[in-house]
């Protein structure tokens, strides 16, 4: 359900102000756990916990898109365990979430190479895409096996393939159609956990005009409280894209 402006007022927010697009790299569940005494494999459990309450937000509050990391083509070279861990939590989700995710309209793509994962991971995912693919909410957009210079070298040879087809030089709109985020707005505000401060290869291009927060709380800890606190310095921002006049 979404928020009346009273209700975002109370948040200390206002429709005006909330991103169209937020995208989050979700770090520091396994030094949550660590810091806990408690197998990494916990961490990442917390860490889906707090992705339900963030998703949540963001469709109640008006966000038109998210975008999370949830597996690097870098995060390959884990442990195979902590690998089959993250997999199945993955089929859990989904299992879990479907339901509630398809009756608040939220609709679920999966971006980058799916093919690496296990068939049943696989399906898990393109059986929620399918089940979603028609709502009109909140685009709920899940990074696995994502890598962003992968996926620009994978656009600029889909733009040259179309233009080679009509005999002409590839413009811009041919490569952003070949983006796993085609049709999407571009970021407005990427939120990093943990205390990293770096893009760690995520939406490269999509990223070029974003505000960037970053806080040393670690991921399973990224409340709705802390979201709201991301979403209030964005609005604090002043967006001149070059420019001289705020947006």
């Amino acid at each position: 359900m979404k928020y009346t402006e009273k209700e975002l007022n109370a948040f200390g927010l206002a429709s005006e102000s909330i991103p169209r697009h937020v995208a989050i790299i979700m770090d520091g569940n396994g030094r949550w756990a660590k810091a806990r005494g408690q197998m990494r494999s916990a961490g990442h459990r917390a860490g889906v916990d707090a992705l339900r309450d963030i998703i949540r937000f963001s469709s109640d509050s008006g966000v038109e898109a998210l975008t999370v990391y949830a597996f690097s083509t870098e995060n390959k070279k884990r442990p195979p365990e902590e690998i089959g861990v993250l997999c199945g939590l993955l089929i859990e989700y989904f299992k879990k979430e479907i339901d509630e995710l398809d009756e608040n309209r939220v609709r679920i793509k999966s971006i980058g190479d799916l093919s690496w994962f296990p068939e049943n991971v696989q399906a898990a995912v393109l059986n929620a895409e399918a089940r979603t693919a028609e709502n009109e909410g909140l685009k709920l957009n899940i990074a696995l096996n994502y890598g962003s210079q992968a996926e620009i070298v994978r656009a600029v040879k889909y733009a040259a393939a179309v233009a080679r087809k009509e005999n002409r030089e590839p413009e811009k709109e041919d490569f952003e159609a070949g983006l796993y985020t085609a049709g999407l707005p571009p970021v407005d505000l990427l939120i990093r956990t943990s205390g990293e401060e770096r893009i760690s290869n995520f939406l490269l291009y999509q990223l070029a005009y974003a505000e960037l927060y970053f806080t040393d709380v670690y991921w399973p800890d990224f409340t709705k409280e802390e979201y709201i606190k991301a979403l209030t310095a964005f609005a604090k921002r002043s967006r001149r894209f070059g420019g001289l006049t705020a947006k």
